[in-house]
């Protein structure tokens, strides 16, 4: 099941961190717990990675919140979607294929009701697939936030590349995403809290 607390408390995940990973224990150390709040809401979501190539949980400009509040919403559902398509979606200048992405994340909820907080990892991942224009990095981004699964490493963000690098101090002649998963496979079970302590470092530092 995906709720991380529920598997284990905040300490214990700690305490497996701190001694899994000395790098990653420095940077533990140095930043407060990640405490993300998840909306829950995966047709919300999805739509934040495709008009900001970037879910609004990290987002700095805040965009699409800002939109929404400017409609009167915390959160889009297929209900408001027509308000936010007249109001908000008219106004923006997206590529033709995140239209078609957007038509396509659409109509599968149109079409289907999944119950998304009661499967499993690879269940979610199969379903979203289906969706036409959703890759693996979007799949991800809504495994780690969204449905806050314990264990998620998204090997493909790019920021995720950099801050690895940088702390890790991969050679550019290792092969990269080989040198990554090797280096995640070390903060098994508990990899999603160590990715969002590297993601949401404030500011990047080796200090």
């Amino acid at each position: 099941m995906p709720l991380e607390k529920n598997q284990a408390s905040k300490a214990a995940i700690l305490s497996q961190l701190l001694k899994a990973d000395e790098v990653l224990a420095a940077i533990i150390q140095q930043q407060q717990y990640p405490e993300i709040p998840s909306t829950g809401n995966v047709f919300n979501d999805l739509v934040s990675c495709v008009i900001e190539q970037q879910i609004h949980y990290r987002s700095t400009r805040h965009r699409f919140s800002k939109w929404l509040a400017e409609l009167g919403l915390t959160e889009l559902t297929l209900d408001s979607f027509e308000l936010f398509e007249a109001k908000i979606l008219s106004k923006l200048k997206l590529s033709h294929r995140k239209y078609e992405t957007l038509a396509a994340v659409l109509r599968f909820f149109q079409e289907k009701e999944v119950d998304w907080h009661n499967k499993e990892e690879e269940e979610i991942r199969k379903q979203l697939s289906e969706i036409r224009g959703i890759g693996n990095w979007t799949v991800d981004m809504i495994l780690l936030y969204t449905l806050e699964y314990p264990n998620i490493f998204p090997a493909q963000d790019f920021h995720l590349k950099k801050r690895m690098q940088a702390f890790y101090e991969i050679s550019p002649q290792d092969n990269l995403l080989t040198s990554m998963r090797t280096i995640a496979n070390n903060w098994a079970p508990h990899r999603s809290t160590a990715v969002k302590y590297l993601l949401h470092l404030a500011p990047l530092s080796q200090q």
